[in-house]
């Protein structure tokens, strides 16, 4: 499953030749594109009624039917379906997990994530929720959820408007990088990821998930409104919490003075914007691994997880898929080339046989045996020094705190 946010992305960008080459045994790739953004994610009271919720995470549902249906005709085993993705695609694996109550409808046997992203998720009928409705179908001269008419108007709509609606919509939120995710329909999600996998709500089958050092890295950087954005030269306390609130509406002054004292400024040389990337990367991408490889550690499952740390060529999100499609970055060295083999052969080798195993390496992987700490141990993937490392107590404590605010972020 490909990433982007929920909001962009698409399936041509990912050639599987390496992987495949790569892997021991034979295994069939196979990737699907589903409905982004206002298309796959518009919610409210009107949709729940008259329309379908989450109608993105339903598109990857019925292409994994599919697969079930008619996998076989291409050699493959329905039985041993394995779903992975980076970013919102590990948030989408990770949503599939919890989703049904964590029944997996037989169509999957084992899950990956590369980054999994812990978005906000609010109920869909809440006032974030109905007031993308009403921005996105105002913008498209449909009138908003009090008009008898609104669905019908956007249901006749060219795609081209329904397009320049969610442009402006996007356009007018200039603090919050990602305007449309899955959140909370009562029904296929019930529940949010964090109560999901602490309280044992989610499919019972082997996971691997991981994350990058640097992944809250650039973020804010990207963001219009100056006021959220920490990479500009006026920055100040208030614009890493901006920035963080942007993201997730509910998050508190209060909330985020208590995370300060875990983030102290000194640990980041003074920089705002070095402080505001930690609190990010491990808020929404760093410690939703560990929550995974945890939850599933406590259940009893093989749980599995990685760290890439690539000093030479990069640790921020997404550049641990430089490992496995092309192009290979032409300034790789030998040691990233053989890193990227082993990383090649671990995730291949997990999809074929369930435990990820390397013939690049000496190293084994070993699965996650604390609940209580991340699901530690991981495995650190660095260029010529992959080993298996334990989790500090630093993240930990860090994790902890961005987790025991679920109910008020709502994630």
């Amino acid at each position: 499953m490909a990433h982007g946010g929920f909001q962009g992305g698409g399936t041509r960008y990912f050639d599987p030749r390496l992987l495949m080459q790569t892997s021991e045994k034979p295994m069939i790739f196979a990737s699907f594109a589903y409905r982004l953004g206002a298309l796959g994610f518009l919610g409210g009271s009107r949709l729940k009624a008259d329309g379908q919720l989450n109608a993105g995470m339903q598109d990857q549902r019925a292409a994994l039917a599919w697969l079930q249906q008619y996998i076989s005709k291409f050699g493959g085993d329905p039985s041993r379906v394995t779903i992975w993705g980076e970013s919102a695609g590990a948030g989408s694996t990770m949503f599939h997990l919890i989703a049904n109550g964590g029944d997996t409808d037989g169509l999957f046997h084992a899950a990956m994530g590369d980054s999994p992203s812990l978005s906000y998720m609010p109920d869909f009928d809440s006032d974030y929720i109905e007031g993308i409705f009403n921005d996105f179908s105002s913008n498209a001269d449909c009138g908003t959820n009090i008009d008898n008419d609104v669905l019908s108007c956007l249901r006749s709509a060219g795609l081209a408007v329904l397009t320049n609606a969610w442009n402006a919509l996007v356009a007018n939120r200039t603090a919050t990088l990602y305007n449309f995710a899955p959140y909370l329909d009562g029904d296929f999600l019930a529940v949010r990821p964090v109560e999901g996998f602490t309280s044992g709500r989610f499919a019972k089958v082997p996971v691997l998930f991981g994350s990058n050092t640097n992944e809250g890295a650039g973020w804010s950087a990207g963001l219009p409104d100056q006021s959220a954005n920490t990479a500009n030269a006026n920055t100040t306390e208030m614009t890493v919490f901006n920035f963080l609130s942007g993201q997730w509406i509910p998050f508190t002054r209060t909330s985020f003075n208590h995370g300060l004292d875990l983030y102290p400024l000194t640990d980041f040389g003074g920089s705002f914007d070095l402080q505001g990337q930690q609190m990010y990367g491990e808020a929404r991408y760093i410690c939703t691994a560990g929550l995974i490889t945890a939850g599933a550690t406590a259940a009893g499952l093989d749980a599995y997880q990685y760290h890439y740390d690539n000093p030479l060529l990069g640790s921020n999100h997404g550049d641990e898929l430089q490992a496995m499609f092309p192009p290979v970055p032409s300034k790789a060295d030998a040691n990233d080339l053989a890193l990227f083999a082993a990383m090649r052969e671990f995730f291949t080798s997990f999809v074929t046989t369930g435990t990820p195993t390397s013939n690049s390496t000496t190293v084994h992987w070993d699965a996650a045996t604390d609940a209580s700490n991340d699901g530690n141990p991981r495995i650190l993937f660095h260029p010529g020094a992959i080993n298996m490392e334990q989790i500090n107590s630093r993240l930990n404590d860090h994790c902890a705190f961005w987790h025991s605010l679920a109910g008020e972020m709502q994630i």
